[in-house]
């Protein structure tokens, strides 16, 4: 465990250093008494170090010791073998067509070339296609070019066809029908009795149904 160093009192500060007090604290102070003072006992305490922190300081030391002291000539020596690892037969054929193709780049002769004609083709329409092209385009100037002042001035007349007399006959019976039967007065209608009538079979038609 290593020592702890005491620390070194500071120096009394010069006179013209110290702070100025006010006069009514000073006042106080000139007229304290010690006396008043009530007598106290100081308790310094040391607070060891626990095993944890022994542990720690130990080990730091012993690494610290273990380096400063540490003799270089119980070292062996060692030789450093570099190796250099071999491309295999596909990376050596893959340098060689890049090499290949790269000589043929640089050493390429453009006088080899031969000269060639560019022809430009420009197939001309048929007849159809001309003739729907022209067809479009009379349309597109009729309409572009239309003048207005040629057109007539024309009135539009509203004609109300009347209906004849069988439409009119017709339109009138309606009418009164329903008419009669809006105003349709129920109390004058007769109470009347509903019969049932079940006519039982012949004996023919029995026997008839029999021999069915």
């Amino acid at each position: 465990m290593s020592s702890c160093a005491v620390p070194v009192a500071p120096a009394p500060p010069a006179l013209k250093d110290l702070p100025k007090v006010a006069g009514d604290l000073k006042s106080e102070l000139e007229g304290f008494s010690s006396s008043k003072l009530k007598n106290a006992e100081t308790q310094e305490k040391i607070v060891l170090p626990s095993a944890e922190d022994v542990a720690q300081e130990k080990t730091h030391n012993a690494l610290i010791a273990g380096v400063e002291n540490f003799n270089s000539s119980s070292l062996k020596r060692t030789d450093t073998k570099e190796k250099i690892v071999l491309p295999n037969a596909q990376d050596l054929a893959a340098e060689k067509t890049e090499k290949a193709l790269i000589e043929g780049i640089a050493k390429f002769d453009p006088a080899k070339l031969k000269h060639t004609e560019t022809q430009e083709k420009n197939p001309l329409p048929d007849k159809d296609a001309v003739q729907q092209e022209k067809t479009h385009q009379n349309l597109l100037s009729g309409v572009e070019h239309f003048d207005k002042t040629t057109m007539k001035h024309a009135q539009t007349s509203e004609k109300i066809i009347l209906p004849n007399t069988e439409v009119i006959e017709q339109e009138k019976a309606q009418s009164n029908l329903l008419s009669g039967i809006e105003n349709f007065d129920s109390t004058k209608l007769k109470h009347a009795e509903t019969q049932e009538k079940n006519p039982l079979p012949t004996k023919e038609v029995i026997d008839q149904e029999k021999s069915a």
